[in-house]
């Protein structure tokens, strides 16, 4: 009954509250003869449903259509009350009934604006797996704290293709392992934007496809693995509908949390290191800054494919031994983390692809991309950044390899993330496509670029790619 009914945006239950407390202002509109079984109905299933969900845990969305059933229960009760049985006089009551409709209105209203995310099932052959590592590099100091003992430790979260579950299997949560670590990272991811933590609550709630640790799948087959870097304050699960799309067609997704840069990394030790990377506003200096915390990254994912290949080559004998693909590996991120895939990819040899999600590049162009390379784009136009596009372009240009950029119409900078399955469908935040198109365009576009590059797929990537937005294609000459 705590299942959120896609479409809706509200569990059964809050359905149960939602049109019990719309009767109880109905009902003192309704003939004489009707009013009492009504009124005793919607009474009842109102606080029967409203005892239910203070249990299991009520949302900030129904303290609303609580407060608006409340107001009007009286008003309701009043006339079934012996000595009581004349009625307020209609224009009296219709202000009062007016406005709780209000208040009873803005439940599924704000459900919607804010809603539980419902991950889109994936499409692939595969079920997902999910799990949590973390790794200390003994031999790269933390630059973020003054302790030269102290060493950068980054939290890997890998989706992977996994054996069939039973479909009664606890699926993983969205943002943390547990619900006190997904609560930390939301009210971190709000703060960061500057909203109030009770609006994101919902996504506390979410549960995604993945299993935790589940078996691996298949009967000993290697699958390619895509590194990812999330933008600037994101965290390693902002990409969760895209990882699970990618896992279930045979792919092994590693997405970092980046201390002092992610909005918020619970370690296993319990602790939690919050951002320490904060904009001036002045741009050569942001740019300055924007350059080191993109190095720091795009080491951290040299070091996540060191860490894998151990893991491959049976480093405490992980059930992952023997099954990654280290030869077949992509550097992927989003905004910032596109950036540092970008210069990973130059530094190190090992990734055989590069997947830039809306990342405008940062730090030096030089050596050449050697690797094929995907950016994927909103629309870009001198007067939204007169940067942006000739510094891409420079760098796809520059590239020994053949690279794309795709511009997908209607997206905005969050529809490359899981932004549009939990935030107010306002197109210039997280793009016009909708919350159900987004994720299913962005994941098809980027697995037609590593089908082609990772698995020798089609021949005419060009073609394929075409079929998501406008391509530019850039050609070594």
């Amino acid at each position: 009954m705590t299942e959120i009914i896609t479409g809706l945006n509200l569990s059964p239950l809050e359905v149960l509250a939602l049109l019990s407390a719309i009767a109880l202002v109905v009902a003192r509109w309704l003939p004489a003869a009707a009013r009492p079984r009504v009124t005793t109905a919607a009474g009842a299933v109102f606080l029967l449903s409203a005892i239910s969900l203070c249990v299991t845990g009520i949302r900030w969305q129904l303290l609303p259509v609580l407060a608006g059933a409340a107001v009007a229960a009286p008003f309701a009760f009043s006339p079934l009350v012996r000595g009581r049985a004349r009625r307020v006089r209609w224009w009296l009551a219709l202000p009062g009934s007016l406005a709780c409709a209000a208040l009873i209105t803005a439940g599924p209203v704000t459900a919607w604006a804010f809603p539980v995310p419902v991950f889109p099932e994936p499409s692939g052959g595969f079920a997902v797996g999910t799990r949590v590592l973390q790794w200390t590099d003994p031999d790269r100091p933390e630059t973020f704290t003054a302790d030269p003992l102290d060493r950068r430790t980054v939290v890997a979260q890998l989706w992977y293709p996994a054996r069939d579950g039973s479909a009664d299997v606890a699926r993983a949560r969205y943002l943390g392992r547990t619900e006190d670590e997904a609560r930390t990272v939301s009210e971190a991811l709000a703060r960061g934007v500057g909203l109030p933590g009770f609006l994101l609550d919902g996504l506390t709630r979410a549960r995604t496809h993945a299993i935790p640790d589940a078996p691996v799948a298949g009967a000993g087959e290697r699958f390619p693995i895509v590194l990812f870097s999330p933008g600037s304050g994101g965290v390693r699960t902002q990409n969760t509908a895209w990882a699970e799309q990618l896992a279930a067609h045979g792919y092994v997704v590693a997405a970092l949390d980046h201390p002092y840069d992610s909005a918020a990394v619970v370690l296993a030790d319990g602790r939690t290191i919050t951002t320490a990377t904060v904009s001036t506003g002045d741009r050569d200096e942001d740019d300055r800054l924007g350059a080191g915390w993109t190095a720091i990254r795009a080491a951290d994912l040299g070091f996540a494919l060191t860490r894998l290949e151990g893991l491959d080559r049976g480093d405490g004998a992980d059930t992952l031994a023997g099954r990654l693909d280290t030869g077949r590996v992509a550097a992927t991120g989003h905004s910032m983390g596109g950036a540092a895939a970008l210069q990973a990819a130059r530094q190190d040899h090992r990734f055989a692809a590069v997947i830039d999600l809306d990342g405008y590049p940062r730090g030096p162009l030089s050596p050449d991309l050697g690797r094929p390379t995907l950016a994927v784009t909103q629309a870009i136009t001198p007067d939204t950044d007169p940067r942006y596009l000739p510094q891409l372009t420079e760098v796809l240009t520059r590239g020994t390899a053949t690279n794309y950029r795709l511009t997908i119409p209607g997206a905005a900078h969050l529809t490359f993330m899981d932004g549009p399955l939990y935030l107010p469908p306002v197109p210039s935040v997280v793009g016009s496509l909708g919350r159900a198109e987004s994720p299913r365009v962005v994941a098809a576009a980027t697995l037609t670029f590593l089908d082609s590059v990772l698995r020798n797929g089609s021949g005419d990537l060009a073609g394929g790619l075409s079929a998501y937005g406008e391509l530019s294609v850039f050609q070594h000459r």
